[in-house]
């Protein structure tokens, strides 16, 4: 697309500078130059000396000896050094042929001037060359074609002037885009990906525009291609440490806006689907979204817990009739990282794991805050989320390098937000689905089944409830 785009602005700058540039116009005049004798060798000599000097009389054309007579007899308003510069004497080869082209805004200015320097180096050449025994020109010029008066301008010239933009164009467009690859160290796919870490790839999930709107896209798009990949993430995290499976996870990213918490909230959801009881403890002490995302009361929950005013079994809120359980931020604490390395929170993570088969943590992004690594350290393991196009090579080495220092297990990766044409997978709208060919209506009909179930229209209750629990 850059290579396409320079071309076209560089040929369309082109195309506006030949077409402002003012109009010239070229008329050409020839003169051959013959030497005179009486005899077969003094013919000769004389050819030689006149095809030595062809050179020369070429560069007397354009000499103030001759375009001082032609502005004087022209009445130009300019003078002879000004002329010279649009002149042109050039000798054909193995010639005694001077052609004189003169170039001017007028065309008929430019015929006059071109007969005229031709007329003037004749006279010079008499001049200049010596003469005979008998005070006769031994060379004598005469005039072969005299310039016309041009009709067609000689410059701009459109066609080469074109040709030399597209040219250039197609040059700075690849250069462009050379560079741009060279000097490019954005995450832009999964084999940027597989060149920086030897972590697995659990997931790709493609860039859906709505996501912001609707972030619970197994909700709201159930048999979209997103929904899809996040039932993929999930069925490949069953086979991580199958001896060993952890029950924890923290969900992060290298810096924010990558999509942590929206695939943190779809994969509790989709490991719910499978009648599990899942826990989504929103760990993201400086920024929570979880409880926005759901719609419930967020004001009480994993801050409340951790300062003892109270239990944990108060404060969770189940997801409508699913499995799934949600454990809001609570309020934002002055020193979110020492609360979340706490004893407290080691011990709230121990007693979730009992209770639950999966424990799900959204997590503050890794380089901007040392959140995620401390709670990675005490969970299973660690799911990062790297958002396409919106991170570099560095960034994701350095968050993974932190992972690492801090002693915690990486899961694996998941590829968030990626272009849909390099995503390179499956999906509904591709018609490879394993429930076949649905009709429009039976797709909407297991959409308002989900809704029922999750009962959207509980979150007033919800905070009530939760309200006079905390009290």
């Amino acid at each position: 697309m850059s290579i396409v785009i320079i071309t076209l602005v560089t040929l369309a700058s082109v195309a506006a500078a030949t077409l402002m540039m003012p109009k010239a116009y070229t008329a050409t005049t020839r003169v051959f130059f013959a030497v005179s004798g009486d005899s077969v060798s003094d013919l000769a000599q004389g050819s030689s000396f006149a095809e030595k000097q062809m050179a020369s009389f070429a560069e007397v054309a354009t000499s103030p000896k001759v375009l001082d007579q032609v502005v004087e007899q022209l009445g130009l308003n300019t003078t002879a050094v000004d002329l010279a510069g649009s002149i042109e004497a050039s000798v054909p080869v193995d010639t005694v042929i001077i052609e004189i082209a003169a170039t001017d805004p007028n065309p008929r200015r430019a015929a006059r001037i071109a007969n005229a320097v031709g007329t003037e180096l004749a006279k010079a050449a008499g001049d200049l060359t010596p003469r005979r025994e008998d005070g006769s020109e031994a060379v004598r010029a005469s005039t072969l074609a005299v310039a016309q008066v041009p009709t067609s301008p000689s410059s701009p010239n459109i066609p080469r002037n074109l040709a030399v933009g597209l040219i250039l164009g197609l040059l700075l467009g690849v250069g462009v885009a050379v560079l741009r690859k060279l000097l490019d160290t954005k995450i832009r796919s999964e084999h940027d990906v597989r060149a920086l870490t030897v972590s697995p790839i659990l997931g790709v999930v493609a860039f859906d525009q709505a996501v912001p709107r609707h972030p619970i896209i197994l909700r709201d798009e159930p048999l979209a291609a997103p929904s899809e990949a996040v039932r993929r993430l999930r069925t490949n995290l069953q086979f991580i440490d199958v001896a060993d499976r952890p029950k924890s996870i923290v969900i992060s990213s290298s810096v924010p806006a990558e999509g942590k918490s929206t695939i943190a909230l779809n994969l509790a959801v989709s490991l719910a689907d499978t009648g599990a009881r899942i826990i989504l403890v929103d760990a993201d002490l400086r920024r929570p979204s979880v409880a926005e995302y759901v719609g419930i009361e967020g004001n009480v929950g994993l801050t409340t817990v951790l300062i003892g005013r109270a239990d944990v079994e108060d404060v969770v809120q189940p997801l409508g009739t699913t499995t799934l359980d949600i454990l809001p931020s609570g309020q934002i604490p002055p020193n979110p990282s020492e609360l979340l390395g706490s004893p407290a929170m080691s011990g709230l993570l121990d007693r979730l794991t009992a209770s639950y088969d999966m424990v799900l943590l959204d997590s503050p992004p890794l380089l901007p805050v040392t959140d995620a690594a401390v709670l990675a350290k005490m969970a299973g393991g660690a799911l990062v989320v790297v958002g396409a196009d919106r991170i570099h090579r560095p960034q994701l080495e350095e968050s993974l390098g932190s992972l690492q220092t801090a002693g915690a297990h990486v899961l694996g990766i998941v590829v968030n937000k990626i272009d849909r044409r390099e995503a390179g997978s499956y999906s509904y709208e591709s018609g490879y689905s394993p429930m076949g060919h649905e009709p429009p209506a039976t797709v909407r009909a297991r959409r308002r089944d989900w809704e029922q179930q999750i009962d959207w229209e509980r979150p007033a209750v919800r905070r009530e409830r939760v309200g006079t629990r905390v009290r």
